[in-house]
């Protein structure tokens, strides 16, 4: 355009003139002529040509007069219309409302959303940082190697300063302690300090003689590398009186000790309420015979499919006798006639199904909260596991505690061994992050599992009762060979979390846990123990509860409790929700479902209530 403009002047004598017609124009020094143009013709014409072209843009500057040469002239349309750029801050100001609004609705766009915070991010928690305050300061990590942080250690107790390992800001000092000692050393650390002459002098001055070798004892005696320092300050050697007081201590200390050993060896007396009038019935039977004039058979024949499942929707009948949470609940092996429950307020109890509905037995034994109980295969025995370190054998029937184990730790869970010649054997993961495997025939412990590094939570029997599984609070899942302490499959990653609760499946090929970052993942049960990342069951909130998982019968649902009361179903094949059930006020940590019903499901919550769904 400049260029264009460059011939353009206003003073001169001589217009540039564009014609108008269809003819071509030719450019000629500056003037537009046309070839067939008449010398006699008025001037009128040309004056109108030049008003056309006022601003001469037809003249090019690089064309000098005289030139003959010759250009085309074409006119350039500019299609695409002016607009305005895209406001960058129009995101931040669509959410600026009106004084009187209530509510704000704003759709932000992905990048807004995905911007990282400005400012600086505070790498201190507030519960991190209470920790961090102490009496005498604030504590701040640092990052350094051990040679490093000897070296500033070393430095500080013998020259008193040491540098500081803060970051350094415009108040805080490069050096901790004594400046001038740090000024007269150049700042040095120990390993880099190099005594003159005449302190090294100075030094083997304070330094005793070595003494003569030939005299043993007394003065000039030989002491050798032993030899005192100038200025040591010599420590009187205690006296008997404070010696038999320290000795005087300890020995209470080991007393109380003792005493409080021997109080959690001793049992609390065990016994059992009957709340039933009469113990047998006509025929001599006890409720520990499985009865025949219900409905439905509870006592199949080996191999009979399970029935097919549906989901519950309404309660039809609730027990309640404890006073606080529920912790566990177990039916009746096979038949599921009974319901054992153990509570926080520290009792057991037994209760009737498919009959009456009420409290058969109640075991009185524990002194804490009862943490988990164990049927035998048979349901003659079970095992129940404690706050109070015991672990305890009844007798379902008469009631009666045949044996009280205890090892100093708090047990979480219990299990017998399912082979029906290994029932005087269960395995008990205790607290102290081992596994124990205690013999009740011999009452000892006969094998440890120690390689968890975290209370153990679950244990799990897999591969036909050859192996079992354990999950921990260190977010690891670990499979053993039963009797051989060696892990044969560690599981670890950085995603994975604690699974407080564990189920097999019925078809015994598959066994699920409870994630805590509310998800359900299954692992395979054949001794691969590889996660099956298609099966995979969230949209339910346990909020950190170790809520039990539950297969239906048939194995087509999966079922789990939440933190808020519901008990939430799943599709086994496609893992969608099919249900969501309100069960409770609390947190519904245990279910479980009848093994010869279709739909009956039995909950047990913190608000002390059982519930039988149908």
């Amino acid at each position: 355009m400049s260029s264009l403009l460059a011939g353009y002047d206003s003073s001169d004598d001589e217009s540039p003139v564009v014609d108008a017609g269809p003819s071509t124009v030719y450019v000629n020094g500056g003037h537009l002529s046309q070839p067939d143009l008449d010398e006699d013709e008025d001037d009128d014409k040309l004056e109108e040509e030049a008003r056309k072209d006022a601003f001469g843009l037809s003249s090019s500057n690089g064309h000098q007069s005289g030139s003959s040469s010759k250009r085309i002239i074409k006119e350039v349309v500019q299609s695409a219309p002016e607009v305005l750029k895209e406001d960058p801050n129009g995101a931040s100001l669509a959410i600026i409302t009106r004084p009187t609004d209530k509510v704000v609705n704003v759709n932000l766009t992905y990048e807004d959303m995905m911007k990282p915070v400005a400012g600086p991010v505070d790498p201190f928690n507030q519960r991190k940082n209470k920790g961090m305050n102490t009496l005498s300061g604030h504590v701040e990590e640092q990052s350094m190697d051990n040679y490093s942080f000897a070296m500033a250690q070393r430095t500080f107790d013998v020259h008193g300063y040491a540098l500081n390992p803060s970051i350094h800001t415009g108040e805080s000092q490069p050096i901790v302690g004594s400046l001038n000692q740090a000024h007269q050393n150049g700042y040095q650390s120990i390993d880099t300090i190099r005594p003159s002459r005449s302190e090294r002098k100075e030094t083997k001055r304070k330094r005793g003689g070595k003494g003569d070798t030939g005299v043993v004892d007394g003065e000039g005696a030989y002491m050798g590398p032993w030899a005192e320092w100038a200025g040591d300050k010599e420590v009187d050697p205690v006296v008997e009186e404070e010696a038999e007081e320290w000795r005087e201590e300890k020995r209470r200390r080991e007393e109380a000790q003792q005493v409080a050993k021997e109080k959690m060896k001793v049992a609390r007396d065990e016994k059992s309420i009957f709340h039933g009038k009469d113990l047998h019935d006509y025929a001599g039977r006890t409720y520990m015979h499985i009865p025949t004039d219900t409905d439905v058979k509870l006592n199949p024949s080996d191999g009979a499919p399970p029935p097919n499942a549906y989901l519950p929707e309404r309660c039809i009948h609730t027990w309640t006798g404890h006073n606080k949470g529920i912790s566990a609940i177990r039916l009746f092996p096979r038949s599921g006639h009974l319901l054992l429950s153990a509570s926080m307020d520290t009792k057991v109890k037994l209760w009737d199904v498919y009959h009456e509905g009420n409290c058969l037995r109640t075991f009185l034994g524990h002194s804490q909260a009862v943490k988990d109980v164990s049927f035998n295969n048979s349901g003659t025995q079970f095992l129940s596991a404690s706050y109070d370190r015991h672990i305890k054998l009844w007798d379902t029937e008469t009631g009666q505690c045949i044996q009280a184990f205890t090892n100093g730790k708090v047990p979480n869970v219990v299990k017998f061994n399912p082979d029906y010649d290994k029932q005087h054997v269960f395995l008990a993961g205790m607290q102290d992050k081992k596994i124990i495997q205690y013999d009740l025939r011999m009452k000892e412990i006969v094998q440890t599992y120690d390689q968890h590094l975290g209370p153990v939570n679950t244990i799990t029997f897999v591969d036909e009762n050859r192996r079992f599984v354990t999950t921990s609070d260190d977010k690891t899942i670990r499979g053993w060979d039963y009797d051989i302490p060696v892990v044969i499959k560690y599981i670890a990653e950085p995603y994975m979390h604690s699974m407080p609760a564990v189920t097999i499946h019925p078809s015994k090929k598959y066994f699920a846990g409870q994630s805590l970052d509310n998800q359900i993942l299954v692992y395979s049960a054949d001794g691969s123990f590889r996660q099956n990342k298609k099966k995979r069951f969230a949209g339910h909130t346990i909020a950190g509860y170790a809520c039990a998982i539950g297969f239906s019968p048939d194995g087509k649902y999966v079922s789990s409790g939440t933190g808020s009361g519901d008990v939430v179903f799943w599709d086994w094949k496609n893992g969608k929700i099919q249900k969501r059930l309100k069960a409770h006020r609390e947190v519904v940590i245990d279910h479980a479902w009848l093994p010869n019903e279709h739909s009956k499901l039995v909950t047990a919550s913190w608000d002390g209530l059982i519930k039988l769904w149908t």
